[in-house]
């Protein structure tokens, strides 16, 4: 089983790692990280069998770039740079052949397709405005959409930190149209978002507050009920702390956030009313955990640790959601994306 593992690349990094998880041992062990794409700040990125689309840091442009596994080798196909900061966030349909990218610092979403041979062609895309700016140092300065993806009915959803609010749009005909805001309370945060199985209910991770939003919705007629907000981090931990990733399980019954500071991953159950219970706080084992990812089967649960240049290696109890970490300080440099091949 392979994983890669991409993030900065201001110190030793240089790129895209790949790490291979084996079970010949008395227990799961990742082994050594091998650069496998050679590229600029690829802090976020997605697969489509042989293809890996990621952010490309570029110096003085900023964007997208595809790489291609040709004969045993990535090779790059296509970029799409534009002046300026990189995005922070890339998603993807694979049926659809489409990219979906959000840019933190010049807050425009953008919808690109792609072939089967790598080449990028932007469709369209939208630039967020100053409208419901946070109160927070990180929120005055403009919007900062953090999230692009699809909602479970097919439209599309953006997480906008410096706005705190959540952005819902068609993508017909090639072209975005807003659809309709939720808005999270004022310093929030919104970063990024997940769907309940039913598809009736979201889960807002909030950066700058260290909370989880539930919000029960329609995506036929685009109400909103605020249900409950809980803390990703203990009561007593006063520390600086920012939420990041936030995932759940293919099952619909628990929810995964990660900690910045607090340098931890909650583990929270979903109860039947949609509802959340902490179950654990469980060490990253490392500084500035922004990403972590699990396997197919979800057995296995791997984390970056940005700032110390490793990462660690859980299994997953599915039956009650915990993690038990079988391996720590494994070699990787400035880690902030993690997906398993």
């Amino acid at each position: 089983m392979k994983l890669l593992i991409g993030g900065y690349t201001k110190k030793s990094a240089t790129g895209i790692y790949e790490l291979v998880l084996s079970n010949t041992g008395s227990q799961p062990q990742i082994g050594s990280a091998k650069e496998i794409i050679k590229v600029g700040g690829p802090t976020y990125f997605v697969q489509d069998h042989d293809l890996i689309f990621t952010i490309n840091n570029a110096g003085e442009k900023g964007g997208i770039s595809a790489f291609k596994l040709i004969d045993g080798t990535y090779q790059e196909t296509d970029s799409y740079l534009t002046p300026g900061s990189s995005p922070a966030y890339v998603g993807i349909n694979k049926e659809k052949q489409l990219i979906y990218t959000a840019n933190y610092h010049t807050a425009v979403l953008a919808v690109l397709s792609y072939t089967s041979q790598g080449k990028l062609t932007l469709l369209d895309s939208v630039t967020h405005t100053a409208d419901t700016l946070g109160p927070r140092p990180e929120q005055v300065d403009g919007p900062h959409p953090h999230f692009f993806d699809e909602t479970p009915q097919g439209n599309l959803v953006s997480c906008d930190l410096g706005n705190d609010r959540i952005d819902f749009y068609s993508f017909k005909e090639q072209k975005l149209t807003h659809l309709a805001s939720y808005h999270n309370d004022p310093g929030f945060g919104s970063r990024h978002i997940v769907f309940s199985q039913d598809g009736k209910y979201f889960y807002v991770a909030g950066e700058l507050s260290s909370k989880i939003n539930v919000v029960q919705f329609n995506e036929q007629n685009w109400t909103f009920e605020n249900i409950a907000t809980y803390s990703t981090i203990p009561a007593g931990f006063t520390d600086h702390n920012g939420a990041a990733a936030i995932r759940i399980s293919q099952d619909g019954k628990f929810i995964y956030v990660s900690n910045r500071g607090h340098n931890s991953l909650a583990v929270f159950a979903i109860k039947a009313d949609h509802t959340l219970q902490l179950v654990q706080h469980i060490a990253t084992f490392g500084e500035f955990p922004r990403d972590f990812n699990w396997d197919e089967n979800e057995q296995y649960v791997v984390v970056a640790n940005q700032n110390t240049d490793n990462a660690t290696l859980y299994t997953r109890n599915a039956d009650n959601g915990c993690l038990t970490p079988i391996q720590k300080n494994i070699a990787v440099p400035e880690g902030t994306c993690v997906l398993f091949e």
